[in-house]
């Protein structure tokens, strides 16, 4: 099945179970997605940046988004694109955190336009 015969939670769907694992290893950070005509090109998670001390990093503690927790943001994500409305190219990202082991995240939408696109339907 190709990606134009796919909705888009569906291709959300596909992009969270690809990085499931590295959710696993980081407690905050930002899973973006860029679209084009509804379909995900590039997608992947921006971690928040390593704070070294002295010029040395802090030991590696794998901690990151349980499988319930996982579960949760990725609900959230699917649920989040009936916010979406009548645009077909932009960017949607959804930051999260865990603190005290409870979940926190939030999303937000980038449409984008092209004015030569827009130039031609006048």
């Amino acid at each position: 099945m190709s990606l134009d015969q796919m909705s888009l939670a569906r291709q959300i769907d596909l992009v969270f179970r690809r990085i499931k694992d590295e959710l696993s290893h980081v407690s905050s950070g930002t899973v973006f997605v860029h679209i084009r005509n509804n379909e995900i090109g590039k997608f992947g998670v921006r971690h928040l940046p390593f704070e070294s001390k002295d010029g040395v990093l802090p030991e590696i503690v794998v901690k990151g988004l349980t499988e319930l927790q996982f579960q949760a943001f990725r609900q959230m994500a699917l649920e989040s694109l009936k916010r979406k409305k009548s645009w077909t190219h932009g960017e949607i990202f959804f930051d999260f955190t865990v603190r005290q082991s409870i979940l926190s995240a939030s999303i937000t939408f980038e449409s984008n336009y092209n004015m030569a696109s827009l130039a031609k339907t006048i």
